[in-house]
């Protein structure tokens, strides 16, 4: 019967940290890679038993797969932070590791609270997210954002879902934005993608429109409305950012 580590990366997450591991009961082992916490997290993590490693941070994918290559055990069971295992799913877990793997890996939905509400519209539920896997047959990938875990073989979904305790406050929310922006920018650039002034003008007022008709984020009441809104300011701030990257390259002696 398969034995798991679940993996958590962190940075200032004494917060949450505690909630995570907890619903990580099932576990052979919990491995934590921090990249320099200046809060408890640390000690958090290791007073629940943690094996709490440092390393500096490379980026999203990177620290995860750090975290898979130093796991005891082949089967990763990998957690964010401001996540946890709702009681249907840990108790899926624990079914799962009494047979034989069926998959190489395996999703759960996710759920996420904003602002003090479960959204289950919006374009953010179900939100299925491949988070148990065999490392030999699968890996983290993403250089900049929207990191992703990608297996060959098939992938089962699992009962229960994964709670993603998201923002407290709009201030949060456009912090986390500025922050996300800037990597999309930098990858946009990168590949070469064109940060063109239609798209900057027409993408917007678009992203607001799916997210919150189509994606029926009008479901979702007064946050759902935020969210629309804070998606459009995600597409319109990562176009000004991309714009900005191209016109300082463009320039002489760059």
């Amino acid at each position: 019967m398969p034995s798991f580590s679940a993996t958590i990366i962190t940075l200032n997450e004494a917060a949450n940290i505690a909630r995570t591991i907890r619903s990580l009961a099932m576990a052979d082992e919990i491995v934590v890679v921090d990249s320099g916490s200046t809060d408890s997290t640390v000690e958090i993590a290791r007073e629940l038993g943690a094996r709490v490693l440092h390393h500096d941070w490379e980026g999203y994918a990177a620290q995860k797969n750090f975290a898979a290559r130093e796991a005891q055990h082949d089967w990763i069971l990998s957690l964010d932070a401001d996540e946890e295992l709702n009681a249907d799913a840990q108790a899926a877990v624990a079914r799962w590791k009494t047979q034989e793997p069926r998959a190489t890996g395996y999703r759960f939905a996710r759920r996420a609270r904003y602002l003090g509400r479960w959204i289950l519209h919006s374009g953010w539920y179900p939100d299925y997210k491949l988070r148990l896997y065999d490392r030999h047959d699968g890996e983290w990938r993403g250089t900049y954002v929207h990191e992703s875990a990608f297996v060959t073989g098939n992938v089962e979904t699992l009962p229960g879902e994964i709670l993603h305790y998201t923002c407290d406050s709009l201030d949060e929310h456009l912090q986390r934005i500025e922050s996300y922006t800037d990597l999309a920018a930098r990858e946009m650039s990168d590949r070469g993608a064109r940060a063109g002034a239609v798209g900057m003008l027409l993408a917007p007022p678009w992203k607001f429109f799916h997210t919150y008709f189509l994606r029926l984020g009008v479901l979702d009441g007064y946050q759902g409305f935020l969210i629309a809104r804070m998606a459009a300011r995600y597409v319109r701030r990562k176009y000004q950012k991309a714009r900005a990257l191209q016109s300082r390259r463009a320039a002489p002696g760059n």
